[in-house]
């Protein structure tokens, strides 16, 4: 048995291999063929000035792999970025379902996650405001099993046959392109007053959340009600969650916006270096669980994905941990190939009557068919399940496997009826027997209509400093449209969510502000607030500016405790390369004024130097006026401490002024690095 899971545990490592190009290190250049090729520079023509010939099939070759080297780009989460881990089950769920990958904690499922934005196309940045995508395939020994989830529990519609709708609208206008990447613009503005129920999910893409500061510190969601079923066919509803040990952090929208400019890959270079580094992103699987005689115990439909499961009423039960470690060979074959869909499920996991998981499941196998050129993709080695697979499919574009035999079809005698199909007791998978009655109509439930409780229970959630930011963002949003009816229709439709928070944002868009609203929901959540998320300094970035002449003693004992308590600390200076203490001590520059600046980091050291000219003084202070601007931790020494009090600022919290050295400084520098953000600073 032992050795069985062994060989499970390794198999998708294996399976790629066979698929894995050696390197070109010290190789032979050679056709596609394996022409050994003895020049690869010139095209084959009639005489050094001559015409070039239609018999080079070797310029052929070559041309025609790179005019065909691009496939259409995701619909949707065209954008995205991935990585390889694995994953491992706390305790047996046997009781509750009869996936074999959550029976064993000995057992380690490899896993593929794709993260991603959704709006924006392929080319465009890392940071906007927006949903991101959280796409898991778990290679299981019954086949592949994809949890398809997002950063956001909820979603703007409750029935699929509004999502071409939802995407028209969001995505850059029709008659000229523009905006990339943005729902600041007209037609999704519209949209939405026109589309109340997604009141909820809009009230989280104004918050927080919707910038989050790293893909390893973003929460996961699963969005739509599953079932989990157990060997004696009993079945509860279930949510699924992604937990980052990180803590769920976020951006803020002015650091968002620069670093588009600064650095637009941001987060995809944030999780390469940090699992290159051995910061490994590690994320706890969370399940909400309920039975189905309290299908109707709450106050909202638990089929609608506008709304969650306030986990005070549901609690989320943690039961196991995945760890992504290792990053992609090639972008292109792995992650840009990778096809998830929600109806890869495996047996003990099943649907619900979800209107809108239901259109998806139909919508993703369709979306592939296109962009992977054919039914087998499949057999793409990053879609490829660790367990044999076979069946009478044949033939099609790229059709990799060679089938032998002369049957193709089922039933058959020709083949002792091969290959066959197994009853549930012996693996094989049977759907939920879920009685099913009703007329044929084009409606939905009453318990569908609520839509805006859950959205103001959200607003009850936020600490102030959350509230004030979807504020701003609304402000931003709407200050973009250009019509003022569609700004008035959203500003209406928001009274009934909260009344002051709608006059709050209205004053500054030149609408009626509105006198009344008609939700008096009372109810708050305080696992929906992010300053209620973990804090601790692991793997955060740190800064440390510096200029010739400076404090080594300071800087030394700075540099140790970040490194100690697992922040990762760089230099920056006015040039790269050396740069040399009053007592001869160097350190490397690796960043620049110019190339990177505080919203690059997560925390600025600023230490200076006895020779920093003016204009690295004129730099300094610019860099220090931005963190504090941003509420981000800061320390200074030195000339740094001197760049600080000529600004003017106020020493208040994450504001650590001293000498590098003492143990109080230290301290004091880890626990604001901790905390995030300081958002009682009083910016000026």
């Amino acid at each position: 048995m032992n050795e069985e899971k062994e060989i499970n545990e390794n198999s998708k490592n294996e399976q790629l291999e066979l698929f894995r190009s050696a390197d070109n290190q010290d190789k032979i250049m050679t056709t596609n063929q394996g022409l050994k090729l003895s020049e690869d520079e010139f095209s084959l023509t009639a005489g050094e000035r001559g015409p070039t010939l239609l018999e080079d099939f070797h310029f052929r070759e070559k041309m025609t792999h790179f005019d065909h080297e691009r496939i259409p780009e995701r619909v949707v989460h065209a954008r995205g970025f991935a990585a390889h881990g694995e994953f491992e089950v706390y305790e047996s769920m046997k009781s509750f379902t009869k996936a074999k990958f959550l029976q064993d904690p000995n057992v380690k499922t490899p896993v593929f996650v794709r993260f991603s934005t959704v709006v924006g196309s392929r080319g465009s940045l890392d940071t906007p405001r927006d949903v991101r995508g959280f796409a898991t395939k778990f290679y299981t020994e019954e086949g592949n099993y994809d949890l398809v989830a997002n950063n956001i529990p909820i979603f703007f519609i409750q029935d699929g046959i509004k999502f071409p709708d939802l995407v028209h609208a969001i995505k850059p206008e029709p008659h000229n392109e523009i905006p990339q990447a943005s729902a600041a613009h007209d037609t999704f503005w519209d949209w939405v007053s026109q589309n109340q129920e997604s009141a909820n999910m809009i009230m989280w893409l104004m918050s927080d959340r919707a910038i989050p500061r790293s893909f390893r510190m973003m929460e996961g969601f699963g969005v739509h009600t599953f079932r989990f079923v157990n060997e004696e066919g009993k079945a509860h509803f279930v949510k699924f969650h992604w937990k980052p040990l990180l803590g769920t952090h976020s951006l803020v929208w002015d650091e968002a916006q620069k670093l588009g400019g600064k650095d637009p890959d941001f987060m995809r270079k944030d999780l390469w270096d940090a699992i290159n580094m051995g910061n490994n992103a590690e994320f706890e699987l969370g399940v909400q669980i309920l039975e189905e005689k309290d299908e109707f115990a709450f106050d909202f439909d638990v089929l609608d994905a506008t709304k969650i499961w306030p986990e005070e009423d549901i609690p989320v039960r943690i039961i196991g941990k995945m760890t992504l470690n290792r990053n992609v060979d090639n972008f292109f074959a792995e992650t840009e190939q990778v096809a998830f869909h929600p109806g890869n499920v495996v047996p003990g996991i099943d649907f619900t009557n979800d209107p809108l998981l239901q259109t998806r499941l139909f919508s993703y196998t369709d979306t592939q068919l296109l962009r992977l050129g054919g039914p087998n993709f499949h057999e793409i080695p990053i879609n490829r399940p660790v367990c044999p697979f076979f069946n009478n499919q044949r033939d099609g574009f790229h059709r990799q496997t060679i089938n032998k035999g002369q049957v193709a079809y089922h039933n058959n005698s020709l083949a002792n009826n091969s290959p066959k199909t197994v009853s549930p007791a012996e693996g094989g998978y049977a759907h939920y027997q879920e009685k099913v009655e009703g007329r044929k109509i084009r409606a939905r439930s009453e318990s569908f209509k609520d839509h805006f409780s859950q959205a103001t229970l959200f607003w009850n959630s936020m600490s102030a400093a959350e509230k004030q930011h979807i504020i701003d963002a609304f402000r931003f949003e709407l200050g973009k449209v250009k019509s003022k009816d569609v700004r008035q229709n959203v500003v209406n439709m928001f009274a009934n969510v909260d009344l002051d928070m709608t006059q709050a944002f209205a004053k500054a868009i030149d609408v009626v502000v509105p006198t009344s609203g008609t939700t008096n929901a009372t109810k708050s959540s305080p696992a929906l607030s992010q300053e209620n998320t973990l804090k601790k300094p692991n793997t955060r970035k740190a800064v440390v500016v510096i200029a010739d002449g400076f404090n080594s003693i300071n800087v030394k004992a700075v540099l140790e405790v970040l490194e100690s308590n697992g922040v990762h600390a760089t230099i920056l200076s006015d040039k790269l390369g050396p740069i040399k203490a009053l007592d001869g001590t160097e350190l490397e520059s690796k960043h620049t004024f110019l190339t990177d600046g505080s919203v690059a980091f997560d925390a600025v050291y600023v230490e200076g130097g006895a020779n920093a000219n003016k204009e690295f003084e004129k730099d300094a202070k610019i860099l220090i006026k931005e963190a504090y601007m941003h509420y981000k931790p800061i320390a200074v020494t030195s000339e740094g401490l001197l760049w600080f009090e000529a600004q003017q600022l106020v020493k208040g919290p994450g504001i650590i002024a001293g000498k590098g050295q003492t143990t109080e400084f230290a301290t004091q520098f880890i626990e604001a690095i901790s905390a995030h953000r300081f958002w009682e600073r009083q910016v000026v």
